[in-house]
């Protein structure tokens, strides 16, 4: 049993202090506003490609995206009429009104 304590450090614990121990930190290499500019151009040109492609291949009539089933266009109008009724329903009735219909 007393093996087993041995190998335990008995001084006191000593706290961390910033002017103590300072931890090094070490400096990022600043990338050169060149490489930047050439980037921003590329990706430019790329954007620019991109939407004449996407200009070309759909239809000016037909939505660009995802289209939504008949069920979530029931749900969605669904959500709206019950946001509506309860947006008219709190109008009704200004805070005092409230006030007095609970007490």
């Amino acid at each position: 049993m007393a093996d087993e304590y041995e190998h335990v450090n008995k001084s006191k614990l000593k706290l961390r202090v910033e002017s103590d121990i300072k931890k090094k930190h070490s400096k990022k290499s600043k990338k050169k506003s060149k490489d930047k500019t050439k980037m921003q151009i590329v990706l430019e040109d790329a954007r620019k490609s991109e939407q004449g492609q996407r200009q070309t291949t759909t239809p000016p009539n037909q939505p660009y995206g995802r289209v939504l089933t008949k069920a979530e266009e029931a749900f969605k109008k669904m959500q709206e009429k019950k946001e509506h009724k309860r947006i008219v329903e709190k109008a009704q009735m200004t805070h005092k009104q409230r006030v007095e219909q609970f007490n």
